[in-house]
């Protein structure tokens, strides 16, 4: 092993480390008492099965990480990288279809390494907790659906960036346009083109919640376009509302499960939280923040899949590559990102969980009280069996929300 080697396992190895405490500190943070905010709205037996879920999450989840880091140590101390490289440029392909075959097979490999621990999410824990509404059939069409979108869209982008690399001059650049536009692109057309494919969105029927949210939406000036109820219910109990588009394309959709469980003024307070997020032009930020993000990893990568470069090479004997190439640069380039990558998922979180107080104080402003909102934010609490009280540690490493307990003592001070 290369000191480069050894250098990058250390800190694959701390950065799982540092999940895994993080994880051990969740657990040791559940309280045995319920926090007087929510005795409204669970009780005793509700609150311990909470905190067995959250168990059961936190076990899973530190399987999952040592199984996913033992993988990759393996296929990589086995000489896998090289060996499939190797494999695929057997078959005389030009530099670009190998590129996209190396990158494709890794990927689906990754895929199935991760299908057993999803299988056991689903059928397992969200059945046991009473979660769980997915059949097996749906299961299955949902992964062909998946793999086929991925193949679909995801092959031709890589095979564009390679071509970009092999062609252009200032390749990063040109890649970075490319593929910021597709991603535009892409994320206008979620909404009318790929989400219906695994959900059913009917338009809300007229009534008290449609009038009442149209109402909302007019009070605070927003373009609101399309008011869908989606069939959450086809794969699990819990319940969430969501935003997206841009443009002229926005949907809103609330999940069937939530309309269930809600009052109109708590739905009401729930969609004003959603367009709090738009007046508050926090879709924007985070667009064009992963925007930037994106054009330094383009630039950075550009150095990587570089033969000239001494790192380059020094990268690819890490490996055990014995050529140097663009498709396998920018797998090695992702695993060596992680930390830089893991730094950045804290901040934009620190973001995230900023903009979720500022979208709250926006729809508690334009109710013209935080009563509905608190309401609709304890039953979500309940209904989806949600941790009460979080450590500090994996709040700031991974939460994009702040802790529920942190959103109800702000919502009251408004």
């Amino acid at each position: 092993m290369t000191a480069l080697a050894i250098g990058i396992c250390l800190v694959l190895f701390l950065l799982w480390k540092l999940d895994f405490i993080a994880s051990l500190l969740n657990l040791k943070a559940l309280q045995p008492e319920l926090p007087a905010p929510f005795k409204d709205v669970f009780d005793a037996d509700k609150y311990a099965q909470s905190q067995r879920y959250t168990c059961e999450n936190e076990r899973t989840g530190i399987i999952e990480s040592i199984t996913s880091l033992t993988i990759l140590f393996v296929f990589w101390f086995l000489h896998g990288f090289e060996f499939l490289d190797a494999w695929l440029r057997g078959f005389g392909h030009g530099p670009i279809l190998t590129g996209v075959l190396y990158i494709g097979v890794i990927f689906f490999a990754q895929i199935l390494a991760g299908l057993p621990m999803s299988l056991y999410k689903t059928f397992v824990i969200e059945e046991r907790f009473g979660f769980n509404k997915t059949t097996a059939s749906t299961f299955i069409i949902d992964q062909i659906k998946v793999l086929t979108l991925g193949a679909l869209i995801g092959l031709p982008i890589i095979a564009l960036i390679l071509w970009i690399f092999h062609s252009v001059p200032v390749a990063w650049l040109w890649a970075w346009l490319s593929f910021t536009g597709i991603q535009l692109a892409l994320t206008y057309l979620a909404p009318t083109v790929f989400l219906p494919l695994f959900n059913k969105f009917e338009p809300m029927p007229e009534g008290e919640l449609k009038s009442a949210i149209e109402d909302m939406a007019s009070k605070c000036d927003f373009p609101l376009t399309e008011l869908y109820i989606m069939d959450g219910s086809k794969r699990s109990t819990k319940s969430n509302a969501f935003f997206t588009g841009f443009g002229k394309n926005k949907k809103i959709a609330l999940f069937d499960t939530l309309i269930e469980k809600q009052s109109t003024e708590e739905l009401v307070g729930i969609l004003a939280h959603e367009i709090g997020h738009f007046k508050c032009k926090h879709i924007i930020k985070r667009m064009l923040s992963g925007i930037v993000q994106t054009a330094a990893i383009f630039f950075l990568l550009g150095i990587v899949s570089n033969p000239e470069y001494a790192f380059t090479q020094e990268l690819f004997k890490a490996f055990y590559m014995e050529e140097v190439s663009t498709y396998a640069g920018l797998i090695f380039f992702f695993i060596l990102f992680s930390p830089i990558s893991r730094l950045l998922g804290v901040l934009g979180n620190i973001s995230s969980r900023k903009h979720e107080f500022e979208a709250d104080a926006y729809a508690a402003n334009a109710q013209g009280t935080s009563e509905h909102l608190v309401s609709a934010l304890k039953k979500l609490s309940a209904d989806n069996l949600s941790n009460l009280t979080p450590h500090p540690l994996p709040v700031f490493l991974d939460y994009s929300h702040p802790p529920m307990l942190l959103r109800l003592e702000a919502l009251e001070k408004l």
